[in-house]
């Protein structure tokens, strides 16, 4: 039997022979087999192995990042079904990377009814969605006509490009390789997702790498978390990332859990000790009552300040870095205190009537703050989504810090909790950008009405004092970002049909998503399914295999960029020779000179996936080396410490040119905003406060056409049952959620789970706006608006102001 159990446990995926079939009817006939064999395994042999079926694996990489095993089954080369990782064990550092209802979809998506399929090119007025099919060497040729045209009257700053992944170094980095071939183009600086934590954390640990903090496997050493709207169920809910280790993590622990969020989330939903509901855009008036209870209560770590940070209280200066003085009125000490410039104390009592947390609640999480051994505080990214978001991230940066728990076990620095994901294969490289000028991310289609007035002082351009063009292409490659994922989608819509504003707008996507629509010429691209690629994570390494060939006219995009290179006279230069899947080895054979545990890619060729060692007790708490020794370790910030008090941001606040109710601070302090709860006018005509959550159907926009997605999760405005009671709504009715910016339709979902006054939507459903312009598509972003933050020119589109009726 022993032979028999051994070699069942060594299949991959290959189909039984009938030999092979009866003797797993024996085995499975033996209680002793069953009785030693995992139950996981078992289910992999009867599942996986029908004859005539093949499995191949494969990869999700949707933007959650989490890179979940996929095993695609085949048979005579149609997909029959989606499974997941069946490798591995139940024991932690040994786990199956498996993938949630999204990745388990992925066939759903491939085949889509809404799936583009052939080259296009617009015809009628911009937006309409009216295309007419043309060759590929037309399509080509016309984008070679459009961008050198382009190029030769405006230059190459006239080019606006990012693409839906996030960063210009991620699994699309050919795009930008194809476009600084051509001599660059204007790039984003930041992203949509994190620009104000990223920001924050510069001006304050040096870097944006500490935007992401602990490991959440830290969490086995702390006795506290404390969570400031953060939501790994939702954001990263499969069995490779956060919320698995968030959940092994609090087990070895028994750690207590406080969860501050606005919405009674899924991560807090019977895992949580305390759930404190908070107004949204409020967090730093919070944290400020905390630091007030701490410092007064003697909970603060004075040491540690005086060793490790800078501007906590009275400051002697560094000569040799050129840092002045700093007077004790000026330190947050005093500001906390009330003896600083608003002479107001920043009690409990004083907060709570603004962030709706009663003041005995204050004092008990301080409390708990200050009492707890190994805290492990942690912020997601939705509260720095609002209109003084840097402020916000800044605030929450200080609890850590004021404790003196930075760069111990089972501690925190106030970020968010580090992600596994990530790929540590080197990317093709991109080469070198013509154009020096960056704009903030969320500022481009400003750029596109009034790019040649920007400037470092009044709109934060980097690398240059100025933009010397308007935008008058985009290029964008993947995502729907530049008008879905975008905020006041009515207002964005009629930049976009602007042909005397925007001269050409190139589109290559899988999907006619709101986006899309707008193409000038709109090309269809490869699915995942249809791509191979390699992908490391935390516990495994894939190269994924190839499962379908490139459907309809669709095109592997590297030699759709390679075909454009040559237009330009760059082909060699764009592709030195090499194929993608020849590129993909000599990438990853870079690679493995910084891992040893990489296997040689005829390897990993072999076995297409292979487990990574993943040791949980492994240290990885952040700022380990600075908390050890500061001296050789410093910080790249302004003293070389932990930046409390920033004399670059003073000197902003008195140089920069900031909208009228703009303000940039030297400290971490509390801003009241536009459209917050403080923004007492414009509640009297829109009194609810609208915020947007990550959706478990959908990273961002991508999956929405999933049919069997929006069966499982209902796109519906979440709304308390005080809130409804008031308006004389009912359970699932439909109904407009409003404000001067737009009107959505949705349906409601009446539940206790997030607090009156606040209503909740999911985000990423496409913008489709009837003939009256009422959007029934459901977008959250046809009510945000597109003034950017003061400090990062970010997207502020949690802070929003709206009103909910019934639909007529």
């Amino acid at each position: 039997m022993a032979n028999n159990e051994n070699k069942l446990l060594n299949k991959t995926g290959t189909c039984l022979s009938r030999r092979d079939f009866l003797q797993l009817s024996a085995c499975l006939g033996s209680g002793a087999f069953l009785a030693t064999l995992p139950l996981n395994s078992i289910a992999a042999l009867v599942i996986n192995e029908h004859v005539g079926e093949v499995a191949k694996w494969h990869n999700c990489w949707a933007h959650c990042l989490s890179s979940c095993l996929l095993k695609i089954i085949t048979e005579n080369g149609q997909i029959k079904r989606i499974e997941t990782d069946d490798l591995g064990d139940d024991v932690f550092g040994r786990h199956q990377a498996r993938a949630c209802l999204r990745g388990r979809s992925l066939h759903k998506r491939t085949f889509a009814p809404d799936r583009l399929k052939y080259p296009m090119k617009r015809v009628g007025k911009r937006g309409e969605g009216k295309f007419k099919r043309i060759s590929w060497d037309e399509a080509l040729d016309e984008v070679h006509r459009q961008l050198s045209g382009i190029i030769g009257k405006y230059g190459n700053q006239a080019i606006f490009s990012r693409i839906g992944f996030g960063k210009p170094d991620g699994p699309y980095h050919f795009v930008p390789r194809f476009l600084n071939l051509i001599g660059g183009f204007l790039s984003p600086e930041g992203n949509y997702s994190s620009h104000q934590i990223d920001t924050a954390s510069k001006f304050t640990y040096g870097e944006s790498k500490y935007t992401f903090g602990s490991a959440p496997t830290e969490l086995a050493h702390s006795d506290l978390i404390v969570y400031f709207g953060n939501n790994p169920a939702n954001t990263r809910m499969s069995g490779a990332n956060d919320t698995y280790h968030y959940q092994q993590g609090k087990q070895a622990s028994s750690a207590r859990t406080i969860i501050i969020d606005p919405q009674y989330t899924d991560t807090a939903c019977g895992r949580e000790d305390l759930w404190l509901a908070i107004r949204p855009g409020s967090d730093a008036i919070l944290v400020e009552a905390i630091a007030w209870v701490l410092i007064t209560e003697n909970y603060v770590n004075e040491a540690f300040l005086k060793q490790y940070c800078y501007g906590y209280d009275e400051e002697l200066g560094d000569v040799e870095r050129g840092i002045p003085p700093l007077e004790r009125s000026l330190g947050y000490k005093a500001y906390i205190l009330g003896e600083g410039g608003d002479g107001q104390p920043k009690t409990p009592e004083y907060a709570a009537s603004v962030c709706g947390i009663p003041q005995e609640q204050i004092y008990h999480l301080a409390r708990a703050l200050g009492q707890a051994k190994a805290p492990f505080i942690a912020q997601g990214w939705g509260p720095q989504r609002h209109a003084a978001g840097e402020q916000t991230a800044r605030a929450i940066f200080m609890l850590p810090i004021l404790l003196g728990k930075i760069g111990l076990p089972g501690t925190n620095n106030g970020g968010s909790d580090f992600s596994f994901s990530g790929s540590d294969i080197m990317p093709m490289p991109i080469g070198k950008n013509g154009v020096q000028a960056k704009v903030p991310c969320f500022k481009w289609l400003e750029a596109v009405e009034r790019g040649h007035e920007m400037t470092a002082l009044t709109d934060g351009i980097v690398g240059a004092e100025r933009l010397t063009s308007d935008v008058k292409c985009v290029f964008m490659y993947q995502g729907n970002w530049m008008l879905n994922q975008h905020s006041d989608c009515n207002a964005t819509a009629k930049i976009l049909a602007d042909e005397s504003k925007l001269e050409f707008i190139f589109v290559m996507d899988n999907h006619m998503t709101s986006s899309a629509k707008f193409a000038d010429i709109l090309l269809p691209d490869i699915t995942w399914l249809e791509n191979t690629r390699v992908v490391r994570f935390a516990t495994h390494l894939t190269l994924t295999e190839h499962i379908l060939d490139p459907m309809y006219e669709c095109r592997h995009p590297y030699l759709v960029f390679a075909d454009l290179a040559e237009r330009f006279g760059v082909r060699e230069s764009y592709s030195e020779g090499r194929s993608w899947d020849e590129w993909q080895k000599f990438l990853y054979e870079e690679s493995r000179k910084k891992h040893a545990d990489f296997p040689p890619f005829e390897v990993l060729q072999q076995q297409k996936t292979i487990r990574l060692s993943f040791d949980p007790k492994e240290p990885r708490y952040v700022m380990r080396e600075f908390r050890e020794d500061p001296l050789a370790n410093p910080l790249k910030t302004e003293s070389g410490k932990i930046q409390i008090y920033s004399h670059r941001l003073a000197h902003f606040s008195n140089t920069w040119q900031l909208p009228e109710g703009d303000r940039i601070t030297a400290l971490p302090q509390y801003q009241p905003t536009w459209e917050s709860y403080a923004d007492i006018e414009v509640r009297k005509d829109y009194p609810l406060q609208l915020i947007g959550f990550k959706s478990k159907g959908r990273p961002h926009s991508t999956f929405h056409n999933v049919p069997w997605l929006r069966e499982v999760i209902q796109d519906a405005l979440m709304i308390n049952p005080l809130d409804a009671k008031t308006r004389n709504l009912q359970q699932g009715q439909l109904v407009h959620v409003y404000n001067d910016r737009g009107v959505i339709r949705v349906p409601i979902r009446i539940t206790p789970r997030i607090m009156p006054g606040v209503v909740g939507l999911g985000e990423g459903t496409w913008y489709t706006p009837d003939d009256k312009g009422v959007d029934t598509g459901g977008c959250i972003n046809t009510l945000t608006r597109l003034k950017p933050t003061a400090l990062a020119k970010a997207n502020p589109q949690g802070t929003n102001l709206v009103e909910v009726i019934s639909a007529p």
